[in-house]
């Protein structure tokens, strides 16, 4: 977790301009904001490996990430490309299920990191304000569901 004070001013900053923590208010995103850490990956790593446990998640800061799932062969599909302000692998860390899907940098990235560890301090220490994030990433990933589902309606005619 970052204890450091310029860290932690970076962390609020990178938090405040993400569309997913963007309603918050200053002084909760400073209260949260030691939850979460930085990281920087080159293009071509991988952030975590479909059927991976989900211990964290991330939010694109800078870059673009590939989303990559096998097919039934077990080839690898590039499900499309994520950037800045899109959060990764939140599914896994809500409901402790394996990754569904592999992501790889598609650019050099800068990503914000949540452990499942940390979102849990995080709720119990700010309960108010985790209870708005919960719901920042439920109606993210409602947003998407809504989106895939019109995508295959858009396949089957």
């Amino acid at each position: 977790m970052a204890q450091d004070s310029a860290l932690l001013d970076e962390i609020s900053d990178m938090l405040i301009n993400c569309p997913l923590f963007n309603h918050l208010q200053a002084a909760d995103v400073k209260a949260i904001a030691r939850h979460f850490g930085i990281n920087n990956i080159s293009k071509g790593e991988t952030i975590f490996n479909e059927g991976d446990d989900g211990s964290f998640m991330c939010i694109v800061h800078e870059g673009r990430v590939s989303i990559v799932k096998s097919n039934q062969n077990g080839d690898p599909v590039i499900m499309g490309t994520e950037g800045p302000g899109r959060a990764l692998g939140e599914m896994a860390v809500l409901d402790g299920e394996r990754r569904s899907a592999s992501c790889v940098a598609a650019t050099d990235c800068v990503f914000l990191t949540l452990s499942r560890e940390a979102m849990d301090t995080m709720l119990e220490d700010q309960p108010r304000v985790g209870a708005k994030i919960l719901r920042a990433i439920a109606v993210s990933l409602s947003r998407r569901m809504r989106w895939t589902a019109g995508k295959l309606v858009d396949l089957t005619e």
